[in-house]
Parts: structure tokens; sequence; C-alpha cells
């Protein structure tokens, strides 16, 4: 009978028997690289089966050993008795044997051989001794390298598994029961995704089945989750491999799998990565806070640039002490009143009405959080807001519940701190971003803050400056002109708009005998309270030398020589005297811009008039010039701020202000307005004098 027609082989008869992965089974395997031998001994103690392997283990061909006496054939004389006793008690009391036993080789030698002994009995009842043997040598190798095996696996820090070939756990070691949480016992059978309830399972499954078919390894992808003995511990962090495990002759047994804890690393990155994307977040809003000197714009850019990345909901708060300059630092107890400068919400919420709408004041007591913020100059932080949190957060019960109502659920105030001085807080709350304030978060938000204090700082005292030099330079300028005999007057002054000091510009208009009157504008080179100051004084000579009755140049003289010891101030000035009984303008130029007239009967031109050399510089000479001027004709002083632009000619902008003039003969004050619309640039760098005068006799 063939070994096909035995029932149950005939898939090894047919076709080669499918050992997985549609790989053939060829037969080879652990006991192959034992070199198992099996020898068959009847009740005598005679050879009756011999296999090859046998051959290669003792020496000894079949038809040199079938019909011995093994005891004779493979064992010395000196070991014989121990055999032949040991061959006794397999078959009389059926117990197995197994051991190691000196057998003597075909070439004299003897060697150490691991033997298995068994009886055997056939379908008559006769006994039979089956001796299962291998070299000795080779058996303490696979055990060593076994041994060696379990230890790695079963003491490897990395968590290790074996997956059959249909994917499923047949082995796992200790490591990765404590990585997933889940015991060896329950992986047995399951595959990944039954155990391991990862968004990633179906993935990993799919990448296995990958590897099992193409050979090819999947190294270190990166997993993430929580696991299962610890969900509470948060996200942590793996690198998982799998591996093709193949068998004698590249049978496929299944995939092997590393696991690799990775959290530290991962946190790490994640961190790094925080901080990279904290700081261009600083870096970005370095560049968006604090572009203009202006308190409320700056708090209004701070509150922009935390809403969204930050909170849903900011809020820009200023002590109202702070603002008016009135202390040098935040008490420490009792209530504050705050001035709301800045709020924004990254959407429609009820959070917004809640809070203090820009330029309201507030009293918020000595229980409110934004208080003791103010008060200690460090964060107040609410991880989770309670109900009874909210009336510390809230301006007064109504708030409160608008707060309840939309959903605040973490609160954060940071004091704005600008040299060492408490200028305010910023008020930080969350609503619809799930995640509380950390103490990341806290560490952003004080950054910001003391970053925004900053600019807030120089804005409030620029602003205090600037409005000072303003206060000085208007009070130095003379209020609602006079009605002088014979003239109309309207005059404007506007300080610059761009920049951070007032300038120097101001205008006259004096009345004097015989129903004379002196029309003056000038400009004091240069910015600020000093420029101010030397304008006033300008102003003040000119007024003295005017009531002396000197001529337009001989005034301009003098202001010349004080204006020479005035610490480096120079100075333009256009001095012009109208006699309303001559009809005419005396005129003098002191490096200023001409004026332009305006006959009633014909079209406006510059006044082309000696200019001498500006207020100052010393040694001028100048000339006094006479103009008609007639009932019904105009005549428009101004400084540079008026037309002077960066981008344009000056023969250009005069030319425009002549075109202007021009058509614009209604009312002095409607004529002031047209001119400085049209001229008059947003953001205009220098302050501007304007005077317009029109003869009525």
């Amino acid at each position: 009978m063939t070994a096909g027609s035995f029932p149950g082989t005939e898939g090894r008869a047919g076709a080669p028997f499918d050992g997985g992965a549609g790989v053939p089974f060829d037969g080879r395997g652990l006991l192959d690289v034992l070199g198992v031998a099996a020898v068959l001994l009847d009740g005598r103690g005679r050879i009756v089966l011999w296999s090859p392997q046998a051959e290669e283990l003792f020496g000894y061909r079949a038809d040199e050993a079938l019909g011995r006496y093994a005891a004779r054939l493979i064992v010395g004389p000196e070991h014989r008795d121990e055999a032949i006793r040991l061959f006794r008690e397999v078959l009389t009391e059926g117990s197995p044997w197994a051991g190691t036993f000196p057998v003597r080789h075909k070439d004299g030698t003897t060697r150490c051989v691991e033997f298995r002994n068994m009886r055997l009995t056939d379908d008559l009842g006769d006994l039979y001794a089956l001796g299962i043997a291998a070299d000795r040598t080779a058996v303490a190798r696979v055990e060593t390298e076994l041994a060696l095996s379990d230890r790695l696996v079963s003491q490897s820090p990395i968590g290790l598994a074996v997956l059959d070939t249909d994917l499923r756990y047949v082995l796992v070691n200790p490591t990765l029961e404590r990585i997933d949480g889940v015991p060896a016992a329950r992986h047995i059978g399951r595959r990944i995704g039954d155990l391991m309830p990862w968004p990633e399972a179906e993935a990993l499954e799919e990448a296995a089945r990958t590897v099992l078919a193409t050979g090819a390894p999947l190294l270190d992808r990166p997993v993430v989750g929580r696991a299962a003995s610890a969900p509470d511990e948060g996200e942590r962090a793996w690198s998982v491999s799998f591996y093709r495990l193949e068998g004698a002759e590249g049978r496929v047994l299944g995939v092997a799998a590393s696991v690799i804890d990775v959290t530290e690393r991962h946190r790490a990155d994640a961190e790094a990565d925080r901080s990279r994307r904290r700081l261009a977040f600083v870096a970005d809003a370095s560049a968006r806070v604090g572009t203009t000197l202006e308190v409320e714009r700056t708090a209004d850019e701070l509150a922009g640039v935390v809403v969204p990345e930050l909170a849903d909901i900011a809020a820009v708060d200023v002590l109202d002490s702070v603002l008016s300059l009135r202390r040098p630092g935040a008490p420490e107890q009792g209530p504050e009143l705050f001035r709301a400068l800045a709020v924004k919400a990254a959407h429609r919420t009820e959070a917004l009405p809640a809070a203090d709408p820009p330029g309201a004041v507030a009293m918020y007591g000595e229980d409110r959080l934004v208080t003791r913020c103010v008060h200690t100059g460090r964060p107040v932080l609410v991880e989770r807001v309670g109900p009874e949190d909210l009336p510390r957060i809230a301006r007064d019960p109504q708030a409160a519940e608008r707060l309840a109502r939309a959903g605040v659920h973490s609160y954060l105030a940071v004091p704005l701190i600008a040299r060492g001085e408490v200028l305010g807080a910023l008020d930080l709350k969350r609503d619809r971003n799930p995640l509380p304030f950390d103490r990341d978060d806290v560490l952003l938000a004080t950054e910001l803050a003391a970053r925004a204090a900053v600019s807030i700082d120089n804005a409030r005292w620029y602003q205090s400056v600037r409005n000072s030099a303003v206060t000085l330079q208007r009070s130095l300028l003379p209020g609602k002109p006079p009605e002088p005999a014979g003239l109309e007057v309207a005059v404007r002054y506007q300080p610059a708009q761009a920049s951070s000091e007032v300038g120097g510009d101001w205008y006259d208009v004096i009345e004097l005998p015989d129903e004379k009157t002196a029309l003056v504008v000038g400009d004091v080179m240069g910015s600020g309270i000093d420029a101010a100051a030397t304008m006033g004084r300008l102003r003040t000579a000119t007024c003295a030398f005017a009531d002396l009755d000197l001529s337009p140049a001989q005034v301009l003289r003098h202001l010349d020589r004080i204006t020479a010891g005035l610490e480096h101030y120079i100075a333009t000035c256009l001095f012009a005297v109208h006699d309303p009984r001559r009809g005419r303008l005396r005129i003098a130029n002191a490096g200023h811009l001409p004026p332009v007239r305006v006959p009633a009967d014909g079209p406006a031109e510059l006044v082309r008039v000696s200019t001498g050399l500006p207020l100052g510089v010393g040694g001028g000479v100048f000339r006094t010039a006479r103009v008609p001027f007639l009932p019904g004709d105009l005549l428009v002083l101004y400084t540079d701020g008026l037309i002077e632009t960066r981008d344009a000619p000056i023969d250009e902008r005069l030319a425009l202000l002549v075109r202007l003039l021009d058509e614009s003969r209604g009312p002095l004050e409607e004529t002031c307005d047209r001119l400085l619309r049209a001229l008059r640039r947003p953001g205009a760098p220098d302050d501007v004098a304007l005077l317009v005068a029109r003869s009525t006799r």
C-alpha cells in the first residue's frame, strides 16, 4: 500500500501540504535539525526497524543493524548490563525512560546520546521497545538556544508577540502584557483588534497581513492611544514593528511583533513642538501688538491675538487710576476700579455681553478674581469653573448667569505688568474649546501679557506727554480770532496725526492802530514741548513788535535776533499787515511758503515776495512787499503741513492749492474745511496752521 492510500494522507500524495501562506511543507523542522533517529527492538532486544537517521547517528547501515542485538551492536561491554536492565524495565513495567546514555559508534568511539524509550504493543499482543535518539551535543545546543530565546523573550524590555498565519496571538511576553494591560492568556487566539480598542487597530492588522504576504518587515510604526491598564494616565505612544517568521526552507510560520513604549520620547517631541508653536505664536503676537502708541488700539490688538488661539473670550481691563497716572502701583486690598479697553470673542456667545464693553468703568470687589490678580501681581487659574466660581468672575449676578448659559468652563486672568507696575489684567475664558487652561497656557498668556503691558505702558505715557504738549501748544495759540476792521477771518490748527510729538506751527491775528491788522503764520522747526515753548516765545515777541508800528521786514529782523538765541532753534514766518484804508497788504517772508491771493474778480495766484532766510540763521535780509488787497479779495496763509508730502513735488501741491482756492469762493469756514479735506492726508506726519482772511472794505 502506498503512502497516498492511507486515509488522511491524500494531500501529501496528490499535492504538497500547505504549511501556511501558500508555502509548501517540505517536512523539515526541529527533528531534522536534531537528526532524531528511530530504532525498534523486539521483545528479545533485536533490532527490527532502523531509520536512516540511526545510520547517521550510530554509523551502521540498516543491513548491518537489522536482526542484531542492540546491546551488543551499539553498547560497550562496560555499559551493557545497565542497558539490558533499562530495556527490561521498559518492556515489563511499561514505564518510559528518558535520559543520556553512552553508545558505541561504528568507528569505535563512545558518544553520549539522548534517548526517549517507550513500550509498544502490536495487534497480536507482542511487545516492542521504541527508542528515539539524538546526539546529546545537538540536543544541548538546541536546549541552550531555546533557553536563551525564552529568556530573551520573557525578560526583554521590549513587548514581543507571535501571531499565527491567521494573525491570532500564540505567544505574548510579560512586557507586552504590561504595555497593553491585558494578561497573556487573554491574548491567545485573539486578534489585535479584539484586544486593542485603538483607532489604528484595523490598520495594524492590515499592515501585519501585508508583512505576512510579502515578507517585507514593517519598522517603527508609531501608534498613539491609552493603555487599557491605565486609561487615566493619559495618552501613550508605542513604536510597533512586524517581521515575518519563517521555518526551514522558508515555511511561513506567522508574524512576530515588537512593541516599544516611546511615550517619553513622544511627550518630549510633543513638548518641543508645543514650544516651537508657542515661540512662533509669541513672535507673531509681538509683531501684531503695539503697532501704534494708542492705549485702546494696543489693548484691542492683544485681545485679537489671543482669540481664538488661546481663549474663546478675551478682555483687557486696565486700572482706571493707572490710565490717569494717579498711582505708583496697585494696593494689596480693597475694591478696584477697572476701565474696559477691549473685548473679543471667537464666536457669538452670551459670554460677550457679560463682559464690560470697551470704555466702560466698573468697580470689582476684593473677592473678585480679577481684583486678586492685580493685587497679587500673579496669574489666577480656575481650570474647571463651577457654579461657585462664576460670581467671583462676573461683574454682577446677571453676568454670572450669562456665563453659565454660555458654558464657560475654564478661566484665566494674568496681570499686565510693566516696569514693576501692575497696569491691569488680561481676562481669558473658554466656552467652546473643550480643553481647560493648563500651566502651559498660563506661561504663554503671561508672556503675551508682559509684552503687551510694555506697549500699553508706552502708549499711556506717550498719550499723557502728547496731551500735555498739545494742551500747552493750544494754550499758546490764540483763541477765537478777533473781528478786525475791514477783515473776515477763519483759522484752523491740526496737530500731526502720525508724529509722536507736537510741532511748533502757529498763527495769529493782531489788531493794530489805525484799523490795521497783522496776520501771522509761522513754523518752528522740530517737535515736542521745546518746539511748542519756542513757538510761544516767538508769538509773544511778534505781538510785542507788531504794536511798535514797525514794518514787516523790521519785525522779522527783530525776531531773527531773538530766535538765534533760542538753543539752535530756527523757524519760518510770514508776517503781513492789512491796511483797509489803502486797500493793500504789506508782506515780509522769512523762509516760509508763499501766500495765496484770490482776487474777487480774478484767478487765484501765489504771491511772489522776496523770501529771506529762516529766523535764527542770522544775518538775513528781509524786504517788505506791497500787494493790492481790495474788498472781496482773499488771502491764505498756511504752514508746510498742509501741502508737503513725501510722494509729490512741492510745485504740484502748490498748484493744487491754487486750483482749490479758485473753486472755493464761499464762506471762509467752508473754505478752511475743504482745503484740509482735500490736502491733508490720513496719518500726516506734520501739524498744520491755516489762516484765511477776506477784505470786507
